[in-house]
């Protein structure tokens, strides 16, 4: 296992999209209900389908709720200015009462989308560290300057600071190498997708050693992973469902990944991917059901009902 302080108790979150106020009501409803504690939002500018501002919907949900906390899996940082950003997440921060992850990654999958915004694809893992690096001055709320290769100011005050003293936490994302020893020296988290449990806890190893060889010491570290599931009859039935609605998604066939990384069939089958990857190090799952939008919510019950019961011991009677 990985040398980092990983949490003991096992969190449950959804991922989804917003597109209505009274489907933001209803959603936050039905997540406390079933017994979610947590609602993320992915991000892009321009996507393969629709896909809508994550700060704009985590502003409109939180006003529902007074329990629920707020991410963002992923939010790509690189293609924008992080002195606006580090405001508007500092204004979010009140707003949701200090419930408010903020899960960062690089992104690059959809070139254009940096074209669209201005910035070279090619500068998008140093703008990621350097903005990380200008947010977090920026909430200290104490005047700061910044010299470096992509920003630069003269001495400014951002006021009010974030209500989490120093802002919400700062989770990374990222497979590769690099990516991985960033979240060692910068982050408070980390948030993955598309592994398997060994390539999860080969990263935590990965993330140890970064932050080892930045001389850094971590008192806490959080696990997150965004776990694309599907429960059906059999398994077969499942993997058909889900690798079709993400080959769609994703513009790709994604049938041997939904194999590989993607904790599908029956309640049996996801809940054993649940223990391999509870067993690998992970503590925040991030549940994104996959099928078609009339059946997401019912999925969704579905899962947490389901793995009460297959795997209690990770999720809790």
């Amino acid at each position: 296992m990985a040398d980092l302080p990983l949490a003991e108790r096992t969190t449950f979150g959804l991922t989804t999209q917003l597109n209505t106020p009274d489907e933001a009501k209803a959603t936050v409803e039905f997540a406390e209900r079933v017994g979610y504690e947590s609602i993320w939002f992915g991000d892009h500018v321009a996507f393969t389908s629709p896909i809508q501002d994550a700060l704009t919907q985590i502003a409109h949900a939180s006003a529902y709720t007074r329990k629920l906390t707020f991410g963002s899996a992923i939010y790509l940082l690189p293609l924008r200015h992080p002195g606006p950003v580090a405001k508007t997440v500092a204004t979010l921060d009140h707003m949701c009462g200090g419930r408010l992850i903020m899960g960062l990654g690089i992104g690059g999958e959809f070139p254009n989308e940096f074209a669209l915004s201005g910035v070279p694809v090619t500068e998008r893992a140093g703008r990621l560290a350097e903005g990380i690096e200008v947010m977090r001055k920026l909430w200290t709320g104490e005047p700061v300057s910044h010299e470096g290769k992509y920003f630069n100011f003269p001495e400014v005050q951002m006021q009010p600071a974030p209500l989490q003293p120093g802002g919400p936490p700062i989770w990374l994302g990222g497979r590769q190498k690099p990516a991985l020893k960033r979240a060692g020296r910068l982050a408070d988290g980390y948030i993955s997708y598309v592994v398997s449990p060994e390539m999860y806890r080969e990263a935590l190893d990965t993330i140890a050693e970064g932050a080892e060889e930045a001389g850094r010491t971590i008192e806490r570290f959080d696990a997150g992973h965004l776990l694309f599931a599907r429960i059906d009859d059999t398994y077969e039935k499942a993997l058909d469902t889900a690798a079709g609605h993400l080959s769609v998604r994703y513009g790709m066939d994604f049938r041997r990944a939904t194999e590989r990384y993607c904790a599908v069939g029956t309640a049996d089958d996801v809940a054993e991917k649940l223990a391999a990857f509870h067993a690998a190090g992970m503590r925040y799952f991030v549940v994104d059901m996959i099928g078609s939008d009339e059946e997401r919510l019912e999925q969704l019950e579905r899962f947490m009902t389901e793995m009460r019961k297959a795997a209690p011991e990770i999720v809790g009677g």
